[in-house]
């Protein structure tokens, strides 16, 4: 892939040693009402992720796993406890501030790719960019050198239904890029795809994180999650990642 600019950008001021936190969840929990009864999906969780990791968070379904991606990707905000995106602190923010900052901040890739079936390639990439007010001109630029990064640059006009599967998600992966995000939110990104498309989609994350994108994947599979550098996992509603 070509070399484009760091997609994280810089935070406060790390212990010497250590990269800025980008992720960090404290005393996180979350309760549903359903039916009348309350379901504790996560219980007093902390995570913190730095900048330029590449963290798996495994767990089976129902574990709270994407409970806590909707969390981390600013989609929910109704829990207890504080958490911090790029060293500013989210919680308690109201809806028409996050959707701002989820816009810049997040790039999120679905095992469904969620490319809109009417536009091309091109103009499914550059919607983050012209939904955060950029230029026009410059969000198609940036939308076409992402794209062209996933090696697509001879498909711009095409639509997703005329693609591949691993291309409609190279192209999925592109259009989270656009903003150039400080974190690249994966939730079951090789889930619908065959061993050897899904290897391809794992190593352009891989690629992306040795440029230097903070990746936080969401996985079931271990073959997927223990090719990250660590592992964060959950059960029940709590995890095993303690701040450092």
């Amino acid at each position: 892939m070509n070399s484009l600019p760091s997609l994280s950008s810089p935070v406060e001021a790390p212990e010497a040693g250590l990269q800025p936190a980008i992720l960090q969840l404290e005393h996180v929990t979350k309760i549903y009402q359903r039916h009348g009864a309350h379901v504790l999906a996560l219980c007093d969780i902390d995570v913190l992720i730095r900048q330029g990791e590449f963290v798996a968070v495994m767990g089976r379904s129902g574990s709270g796993k994407s409970t806590l991606l909707h969390i981390m990707g600013l989609l929910d905000a109704e829990y207890e406890g504080t958490y911090r995106l790029d060293g500013e602190l989210v919680s308690g923010l109201p809806a028409d501030e996050l959707a701002p900052l989820r816009n810049r901040k997040v790039g999120f890739v679905f095992q469904s790719f969620h490319l809109l079936p009417q536009l091309t390639i091109l103009e499914n990439a550059e919607l983050p960019a012209l939904y955060a007010g950029r230029d026009p001109a410059e969000c198609r630029a940036a939308a076409q050198a992402r794209l062209e990064q996933m090696g697509l640059g001879h498909r711009l006009e095409h639509k997703p239904l005329e693609l591949s599967i691993g291309q409609r998600q190279r192209a999925a992966i592109a259009r989270s890029l656009v903003n150039g995000p400080a974190v690249l939110l994966a939730d079951e990104p090789t889930g619908a795809l065959d061993s050897r498309t899904a290897s391809e989609i794992l190593d352009i994350l891989h690629d992306l994180h040795r440029e230097g994108a903070t990746v936080v994947l969401v996985t079931h599979d271990h073959e997927v999650g223990e090719t990250a550098e660590r592992i964060i996992h959950i059960a029940d509603g709590q995890t095993n990642d303690g701040v450092a």
